[in-house]
């Protein structure tokens, strides 16, 4: 087999990369497998030059080389080729996105005429359900190859504009959380970023821009109109009824589409941006079991999206959901962009975002210098800068910790007297014995200046009622939470705050499942939820144990 060529400075010996890993990223099964999977497909032969499929095809066939060969390549903008891999015999191609509906991010084709088992999706399914072993072989393998195409740029796009630019960040935020490849170059700071300018006759005002394969230029799309372009949206027929849809794409929402699709519902997840919610964006999860290293948001969400579509879950990403019609079932989610989901069950889990500070100039400096989100590549935009964060809660925590490895130094702000009432002590105890942060207590911001950017964050110790002013271009905001219930419409019961209120009627009396609300039939899990545990771990449990109910709602006689 041919490995793939690593992006120029990747060392060749970086046991990190996929495409080093061999074994597992490329696998090679024994005869006994190749029977195995053989009876859940058809025997052909294919002429040298015919191809598998081609970027941009939605649901290939999963294929198992017998004898040959196939070459998996990607396209530069001028067409030219680049071979990522040559499957041999006992090989098998493909990446996640044969687990859904999206467009393919490479082509495939037969470089010598070769006889292989192709297998249609219904039957790949049915393979992956029966065969655990097998399963396990192709997962590890469909996900290493998509990391590696994230890590080395291959079969994505390149997004061209000022680092500091909020829609740069906006767009590239976007691409990175739902695990689609890019290289981004900066016109600030990337000597190629001039040719491309020239080459694309784009100037300021058509900046940022996505160059999609064929040289395809995206002048600063909105996310609907990037992820339909660059096929992450899948097709949606309005006449289908779900068994359940859930909204909300966090922990607790992802939990109920894995157990939800593993038990036989057909479901569908309505997500507005990314896979994750607020905890996606977290730079690193310590107590979240199973993990003792700790883990990514992202990448914790991005397992458990996989999970979700190997049971045969759908996901809409990018497509949020703007109103709901309750008053008749199945019942009707209406979406941002004028389509709507049915279904007979539903799942509220749209959690909760970071309120924002009230002071003047916060909307113009949002994105260019005021985040929500402590990320790699919020952190690259600070490095050996200071940087404040405020908030007391642990995600404001692990934002401090991960920004101290590249900001000169972090300055934490809580208006109470510290972090023990509200932050693990774990994070606590971290905090306090590192030389890189600092804890200001009974302290808030009180004012924001800048240019473009922000330049300065002025501060005030409420108990001194001194103010300090500081150089300072990267302020991270982490406070209270509001929830996402706005397209509700009147459907369901909220408390004072806006969080839905779960598991009793409006008599008092208990309803069947502690995260019923009043309209049979929909439930909520998560931070949206009313008296909810805010961490990842408890809207896990909720989004999992929900299920339970859903069955018995969906079906009574089974009860």
């Amino acid at each position: 087999m041919r490995e793939p060529e690593p992006d120029a400075g990747a060392s060749a010996l970086d046991p990190t990369d996929p495409y080093r890993r061999e074994a597992q990223t490329f696998p090679v099964l024994g005869p006994d497998l190749v029977a195995r999977v053989a009876a859940y497909g058809t025997e052909a032969t294919i002429p040298a030059g015919a191809f598998l499929y081609r970027r941009g095809d939605r649901a290939a066939d999963f294929v198992l080389v017998l004898d040959g060969a196939v070459e998996t390549f990607d396209e530069g903008p001028n067409g030219e080729r680049h071979v990522l891999t040559t499957h041999q015999a006992g090989q098998f191609v493909g990446e996640t996105n044969f687990l859904n509906g999206r467009e393919s991010l490479v082509s495939s084709q037969a470089c010598a005429d070769t006889r292989l088992i192709r297998m249609p999706r219904g039957e790949f399914r049915r393979m992956m359900a029966a065969e655990p072993d097998i399963a396990e072989i192709v997962m590890r393998a469909f996900i290493l190859r998509r990391v590696g195409f994230i890590r080395h740029g291959h079969g994505g796009v390149t997004l061209l504009g000022s680092s500091h630019c909020a829609e740069t960040l906006r767009l590239q935020r976007f691409l990175t959380r739902n695990g689609y490849p890019l290289r981004v170059v900066a016109t600030d700071r990337d000597p190629e970023a001039a040719g491309l300018l020239r080459r694309y006759a784009l100037d300021a005002h058509r900046l940022p821009a996505v160059i999609a394969p064929g040289g395809v230029v995206l002048s600063n799309p909105t996310t609907w109109a990037l992820a339909d372009r660059l096929g992450l949206t899948e097709p949606i027929d309005a006449a289908t009824v779900f068994d359940l849809a859930v909204v909300g794409a966090g922990p607790a929402g992802l939990a109920a589409a894995v157990y939800a699709a593993s038990e036989g519902l057909s479901t569908i997840v309505i997500e507005q941006e990314a896979p994750g919610g607020q905890a996606g964006t977290s730079s690193k999860i310590e107590n979240y079991l199973g993990f003792p290293t700790g883990i990514s948001g992202q990448a914790l969400a991005g397992r458990a999206q996989v999970q979700a579509q190997k049971f045969g879950a759908r996901l809409a990403i990018s497509r949020a959901a703007s109103g709901l019609h309750c008053d008749a079932r199945p019942y009707r989610i209406a979406l941002e962009d004028g389509g709507s989901v049915r279904a007979r069950a539903l799942v509220v889990a749209t959690g909760a975002r970071y309120r924002k500070l009230d002071l003047d100039n916060y909307d113009r400096f949002e994105g260019q210098g005021i985040y929500y989100a402590a990320t790699g590549m919020e952190a690259r935009l600070c490095e050996h800068q200071e940087v404040v964060v405020v908030g007391g809660g642990n995600s404001a925590g692990q934002a401090a910790m991960f920004l101290s490895g590249t900001a000169s130094h972090v300055h934490i702000l809580v208006r109470g007297p510290g972090l023990a009432a509200t932050m693990s002590d774990y994070l606590v105890r971290r905090i306090t014995t590192s030389n890189r942060v600092t804890v200001h207590p009974f302290t808030e911001v009180t004012g924001l200046d800048g240019d473009a950017f922000l330049r300065t964050v002025t501060w005030r110790d409420g108990r001194t009622g001194l103010a300090a002013a500081r150089g300072i271009g990267a302020l991270f905001v982490m406070i209270g939470a509001a929830p996402n219930t706005e397209w509700l419409s009147g459907c369901l019961q909220l408390d004072a705050n806006g969080f839905v209120l779960t598991g009793v009627d409006a008599g008092g009396r208990a309803l069947p499942s502690p995260f019923a609300t009043t309209t049979p039939g929909i439930y909520a899990v998560g931070d949206v939820r009313s008296g909810s545990v805010k961490r990842v771990a408890s809207g896990v449990g909720e989004g999992s144990v929900v299920v339970q109910t859903i069955h018995r709602f969906l079906h009574p006689a089974l009860s």
